[in-house]
């Protein structure tokens, strides 16, 4: 008996040793799997907040710029009238300042465009432009900017007041180019689950209020059409 006991505690046997190791495999799978778990989370909250600050700032980008559109000529029509908006329900062109140090060179031609991204999808670009003071063609700012991208439907809509200061219906093609629309809407629906609010950006200036030479407009519009 006393020759048992002092066998069984020299060592372990092979089977308590790997049942030992079993264990130790279980709780180091439990340990990684809880570890990949969160990171998985981690990243997958990364992602969505990242998601969301481009959705916002793009929101940002888009309501400052048309909310500060200039009336000013960007083409001459087929009878030499001005030009001063120009929207469709993809694509849309206007003229306002760029913030910060990108404003240095005045006021830009600004050109929203909704694209193939080549998958089925869109992607909203931005393109910028000069406007030189002689007239002639405007001179391009860079690459085209992509605002944002997975768009799988959706597009512009545009909305003003007629002669008799009523307030229009909702149109996709802003066909009065002599004017500027009161209200720029911007309606998309976004891939993996992402919400795009509600986006209807005010446009403050009216060319057909415009006064004295050339066709820069800096008074403000009347009473502000309803959303």
């Amino acid at each position: 008996m006393n020759g048992q006991a002092m066998k069984r505690a020299a060592g372990f046997t092979l089977l308590e040793v790997l049942g030992a190791l079993v264990l130790l495999s279980l709780l180091l799978l439990g340990v990684y799997s809880g570890i990949r778990t969160a990171t998985h989370t981690v990243h997958a909250g990364e992602v969505k907040i990242g998601q969301m600050d481009e959705i916002r700032s793009s929101q940002q980008f888009l309501r400052r710029e048309l909310s500060q559109a200039l009336a000013q000529a960007i083409a001459r029509d087929a009878d030499g009238n001005s030009v001063f908006f120009a929207g469709s329900a993809h694509e849309m062109r206007f003229v306002a300042p760029l913030p910060g140090y990108l404003g240095r060179l005045g006021p830009q031609l600004q050109q929203l465009k909704l694209v193939s991204d080549g998958e089925g999808g869109m992607r909203l670009e931005a393109s910028f432009a000069v406007l030189p003071p002689d007239g002639s063609e405007p001179q391009p700012v860079g690459d085209a900017q992509v605002l944002v991208d997975g768009i799988r439907g959706g597009g512009f809509r545009y909305r003003g007041r007629d002669k008799m200061g009523q307030v229009g219906d909702w149109q996709d093609d802003w066909k009065d180019s002599q004017t500027m629309p009161s209200l720029v809407d911007i309606d998309l629906t976004l891939d993996g689950g992402r919400v795009w609010p509600q986006l209807r950006a005010p446009l403050r200036v009216d060319a057909a209020a415009m006064q004295g030479p050339g066709d820069l407009l800096r008074g403000l519009r009347g009473p502000a059409v309803q959303q």
